[in-house]
């Protein structure tokens, strides 16, 4: 088995795709562990054995799109909207700050008009005059950290004017998902119209890539009319974009949405957690230094759902920092976990879980992707 593990970095070629498909149709659980083992340890190699914190504010629910499998689609009229206000958000930066969070994501429904345009702008710039409270461990920041928050955006699709307008105000990270890389699927799961195109969404992530941010994107795992066939393309297409962050994982059905009539079409709980968490280690195995996100996703169908990520490769978790008034409604999907849970990992179970692990808390840190700065310096 150590010989198939080696196809999966194959001198910097992709695997062939029957390798990938191997590994996630294998009902070999001995050698499932050994993949999880050998990404985990790729993992401590590229990244150091640490997790990094993001910070989440769900900071709008108000949205312009009609994703068929989205909770806050615009025309979900059960959705009680909230958008909240600067001084909300700028207080959530610096109980950020307090909690030794070095890095955030502002992350909200899809809104282009300019009144929303301008308070991200405006967001952005008092953002990056917060001050780090700690570093690790409440240790000395480090030399880069002296310019405040790091900050990631995920805000849908824009102009690249207005993902430039929003980098030179200080957002240096930008996790667009593409929710399937297959054009034929994508369709399935947006409506026929100009707002929902393959094509605009492939045009989004290259001006932000242009423009310079670090380039995030991921995809639902278990969706309707989706085979293993094609999840060993979205591997592969993560790899040919040459992203530097992924969050992707299981696709939690919405009651209130037109994909939930296809519940019958999905894989039981336990294969699409089981498909997830294989996803995560073998795109750690194809990109060895990406930051690999824990999603939230994953505790709906195990409370261990982000211990089993991070043990097959991911290193980045986003605690809820969002006021408990509206978590509740920003439902994505049912059952989404962490409406009443502290952001304050210091003595929850999951941070017990890490120091049983010997997995540091990177408290302080931006917890940039090295990949980021290899191509850069390439």
């Amino acid at each position: 088995m150590n010989a198939l593990i080696d196809t999966l970095r194959p001198n910097g070629l992709d695997p062939a795709e029957d390798v990938l498909l191997a590994w996630l149709k294998t009902t070999d659980e001995a050698a499932v562990a050994q993949l999880y083992q050998a990404a985990f340890r790729i993992k401590n190699e590229q990244s150091g054995p640490g997790i990094f914190l993001r910070g989440l504010m769900e900071i709008s629910n108000q949205c312009q799109k009609n994703c068929l499998y989205c909770g806050i689609r615009h025309q979900n009229e059960a959705t009680l909207r909230y958008d909240l206000p600067e001084s909300d958000i700028l207080a959530l930066g610096h109980k950020a700050a307090e909690l030794g969070y070095a890095s955030i994501v502002l992350q909200g429904g899809e809104r282009v008009d300019n009144k929303f345009v301008s308070k991200i702008t405006r967001l952005l710039q008092g953002l990056k005059n917060i001050e780090l409270k700690r570093g690790v461990d409440g240790g000395a920041r480090k030399p880069h950290q002296a310019k405040g928050l790091g900050i990631t955006l995920s805000l849908g699709e824009q102009t690249e004017e207005v993902y430039r307008e929003w980098y030179e105000a200080g957002a240096h990270r930008y996790l667009l998902r593409i929710e399937s890389s297959d054009p034929e699927l994508y369709g399935k799961i947006h409506p026929q119209d100009k707002l929902h195109t393959y094509q605009r969404r492939i045009e989004a992530l290259q001006s932000l890539r242009r423009v310079g941010y670090q380039v995030g994107t991921g995809v639902m795992i278990g969706l309707p009319f989706q085979t293993e066939e094609h999840l060993v393309k979205d591997l592969l297409f993560f790899k040919h974009l040459d992203i530097d962050m992924c969050g992707m994982g299981p696709y939690i059905p919405h009651h209130d949405t037109p994909l939930a009539v296809y519940a019958d079409k999905i894989p039981s709980p336990e294969r699409r957690l089981d498909l997830s968490i294989r996803m995560v280690a073998l795109l750690r195995m194809l990109m060895p230094n990406i930051n690999i996100a824990a999603t939230t996703a994953l505790q709906v169908l195990s409370d261990r759902g982000r211990e089993l990520a991070i043990e097959a490769g991911a290193n980045v978790v986003m605690p809820n920092l969002t006021d408990l008034l509206y978590r509740s409604n920003y439902d994505l999907y049912d059952g989404k976990p962490g409406a009443s849970v502290d952001a304050d990992l210091t003595d929850s179970p999951f941070a017990r879980y890490l120091q049983e692990r010997n997995i540091p808390i990177l408290r302080g840190e931006w917890g940039d992707s090295m990949h980021y700065f290899a191509r850069q310096r390439g």
